[in-house]
């Protein structure tokens, strides 16, 4: 099987990659980061090579997701190097560390709604260029990775408005992919164990810890697109 797995070189999408890889998948690893700058942990290189390690064939492909000129490039690319896709997981995100403190939106910089560009607009443009390498062959999988914060507050309308813009994106989706065999779906993942969680919890872990209790690795939403 080919999969996609955009903004893959660390967190969630790195998780993905490497458990569609166990599965024996083909996974191409889009992202910017190709090498790490020393405060960055995490490249598409790395992600790729425990893919491949895994037991699947992990392929880096740099890629800026706001540029449509890259994406629809590096599809092409796909299209050439394979002929098809079967498994899309739209996941990359600009996510900034001011997102995420426990700040009014107002008191935040003004970009830190650029998740509306990278994260809602890049997965409409990923999957328009993705459609053509699914259709033909009557089978295939959208993903989408998001979670519970699209229905309730998680850290402010940067990022609760793009969660809950990709839910509806994956439900219109699948009405026009209706008939060819092709599915899309929006996955709510928990909590997980990336390498910036585990250092946010190692930071007080009295006051962060309980995260450890129900959270999830990153890989396991990739074993749920798997069964998918």
């Amino acid at each position: 099987p080919v999969a996609v797995v955009t903004g893959a070189s660390r967190g969630a999408g790195a998780g993905i990659a490497h458990a569609l890889g166990a599965h024996g998948c083909i996974v191409y690893v889009t992202g910017r980061t190709v090498e790490s700058d020393g405060t960055v942990r995490g490249t598409i290189g790395e992600t790729a090579e425990k893919v491949s390690a895994a037991g699947g064939v992990g392929i880096a492909a740099p890629v800026d997701h706001a540029d449509d000129e890259q994406v629809e490039a590096f599809f092409e690319r796909v299209g050439r190097e394979q002929g098809r896709i079967d498994i899309l997981v739209n996941n990359a995100a600009i996510i900034r560390d001011e997102m995420m403190g426990r700040t009014k939106f107002w008191e935040e910089p003004i970009n830190v709604i650029d998740t509306l560009n990278v994260g809602l607009r890049s997965s409409y443009v990923a999957t328009v260029y993705a459609a053509p390498l699914m259709v033909p062959h009557g089978k295939g999988l959208v993903v989408f990775t998001s979670s519970s914060g699209s229905v309730h507050y998680a850290f402010g309308p940067a990022y609760g408005v793009p969660k809950a813009g990709v839910d509806k994106m994956a439900a219109d989706m699948a009405f026009d992919f209706k008939d060819t065999g092709i599915a899309a779906v929006s996955i709510w993942m928990g909590s997980l164990l990336t390498d910036r969680v585990r250092a946010i919890v190692a930071s007080n872990p009295e006051k962060f810890g309980h995260i450890l209790d129900t959270a999830e690795t990153p890989e396991l939403t990739g074993h749920v697109i798997w069964e998918l």
